[in-house]
């Protein structure tokens, strides 16, 4: 008996709504963070619809992790694009990224009158588990990044850099100084896992999407100092976060609170009252964005604030897979970039830990209470499972009834 393949394949949009309705619902239900969400990927991706074997995502996750930018949802960009091409991309990152973006731009449209509502206890448990969140990811990123006492060094001066000079300067001299560092003496494993390329992109496309990427990245800056205009300046100042962010979620935090909470565009308060926030929602932790975007004190704010916002912290992620992904079998062979790599994640620890005593330890931590909640915030975290929703909902529970 002759057996016949059907070569039929679905109409594109419905490709594209089958892609978001799945990432739709893991964008509703995907808790814990960026490793999380990577498990939740292979789970459903690699196991149950069998799109792409272990070792291709174990490829796709590597690519993401050498970028800049979020690494959950660029692997989830990826895969849309693996798919779909760049419709895919897009509806793979709209379905993921929606839920969490929407709950954070209302948390920043109500946050006055929720603020009053609530009372400063509860805003002060929320402002708690940041300390918490950053110090578990502050623990968990110099394990696997500050190993070894040249990496240590490279995160402690990193630190004393960011708290000593300008905070945008100083980042960009960090993470420059480190990458030269890494290049010259540190050496970066060997990695077997093989890569055959996108399909879906031609390296034309490819090109000028890394090209923009760069553009966009010095042009910006120019653009928004001699316009001097509200909307350039936080669409540039969102770029160039998740342009330079190596390191996952956390890491916006030092960036953006040097632009936001030093400029006053945001209260200290609000800043780290909404990152908190953050970490009981699903989805990817750069939605933060919306919420900055939305309660910022110029205009546009509101839902438009949260958008720009929103647009210009996740363009360079879609620039850079779409940018990478066709070269990705030739650069991640280049051996001195690898080794820049690990010099550049050695110093994100450092701007984590400078963010992690300047603003979080310095504006939170004022009497031995606060330090007993952190601390326990952050025991349940370090050394239970408990995810990570529920350990802000029993630190925000008990702030609001046992501390006010």
């Amino acid at each position: 008996m002759n057996h016949t393949v059907s070569t039929d394949t679905p109409p594109a949009w419905r490709q594209w709504w089958t892609i978001f309705t799945i990432f739709l619902r893991l964008g509703c239900t995907s808790f814990g963070g960026p490793i999380a969400h990577l498990g939740y990927f292979r789970q459903e991706f690699v196991e149950k619809r069998a799109w792409l074997t272990a070792n291709k995502y174990a490829d796709l996750v590597a690519l993401c992790q050498f970028l800049p930018g979020p690494a959950s949802s660029q692997v989830g960009i990826a895969l849309g694009l693996s798919r779909a091409g760049i419709p895919g991309a897009v509806a793979a990152f709209l379905g993921f990224t929606l839920p969490s973006a929407i709950l954070m731009a209302l948390f920043g449209l109500f946050y006055a009158r929720i603020g009053s509502a609530w009372g400063a206890a509860w805003l002060h448990g929320f402002k708690l588990v940041s300390v918490a969140v950053v110090a578990q990811a502050l623990w968990g990123m110099g394990k696997n990044f500050s190993s070894g006492w040249l990496r240590s060094i490279i995160t402690i001066l990193s630190a004393i850099t960011v708290l000593l000079l300008p905070a945008v300067i100083g980042q960009i001299v960090v993470i420059v100084v480190a990458a030269a560092v890494g290049m010259a003496f540190l050496a970066a494993p060997a990695d077997p896992i093989e890569h055959e390329g996108s399909k879906n992109i031609p390296k034309r496309v490819a090109t000028t999407a890394l090209i923009s990427f760069f553009v966009l990245l010095v042009a910006l800056p120019i653009c928004a100092k001699t316009m001097q205009l509200y909307p350039v300046t936080l669409f540039d100042d969102f770029y160039r976060t998740g342009a330079l962010v190596f390191g996952g979620g956390h890491v916006v935090l030092p960036l953006l609170a040097s632009q936001f909470v030093q400029s006053g565009w945001i209260s200290e308060e609000a800043f780290l009252t909404g990152y908190g926030v953050t970490q009981a929602m699903p989805g990817p932790l750069f939605t933060f964005a919306a919420f900055v975007g939305a309660v910022s004190r110029q205009q546009p704010a509101g839902w438009l604030g949260a958008g720009i916002a929103l647009c210009a912290i996740f363009l360079p992620a879609f620039l850079l897979v779409i940018g990478a992904l066709p070269f990705w079998e030739r650069l991640r062979h280049q051996q001195q970039l690898k080794n820049a790599l690990m010099g550049i994640n050695a110093a994100v620890v450092g701007l984590l830990l400078a963010a992690f005593y300047h603003p979080i330890w310095t504006s939170t931590i004022h009497q031995p209470s606060d330090f007993l909640v952190a601390a326990s915030a952050f025991a349940l975290l370090l050394s239970t499972k408990l995810p990570a929703w529920l350990v802000v909902l029993m630190t925000v529970i008990f702030s609001g009834f046992f501390m006010a």
